[in-house]
């Protein structure tokens, strides 16, 4: 007698979750100056490199990562290549 019920209850449940909007991609930026050696996300600005972990020197204003766009800054990267080492936080 409660089978129908349940099974209801269910089905409602599993409509109400496909109907929620799927949650966008999110933005990414290139971030300089943040990345450990070894862990940068691509290709140096300077062109001393063309992938993905190659950094040699820690925070390289020239090496980048991908982070959530806006949050560069807060990290005390820097959203263009500069020459020098960076003070990431």
């Amino acid at each position: 007698m409660h089978r129908p019920i349940v099974l209801t209850a269910a089905l409602a449940a599993t409509v109400a979750l496909l109907a929620l909007p799927a949650k966008a991609a999110e933005t990414l930026e290139k971030c300089y100056g943040i990345s450990k050696a070894g862990q940068n996300s691509c290709a140096s600005a300077a062109g001393t490199h063309s992938c993905a972990g190659q950094s040699k020197k820690n925070y390289d204003g020239q090496d980048w990562t991908a982070v959530k766009a806006g949050s560069c800054v807060e990290s005390n990267g820097k959203t263009t290549p500069f020459n020098g080492i960076g003070n990431p936080k």
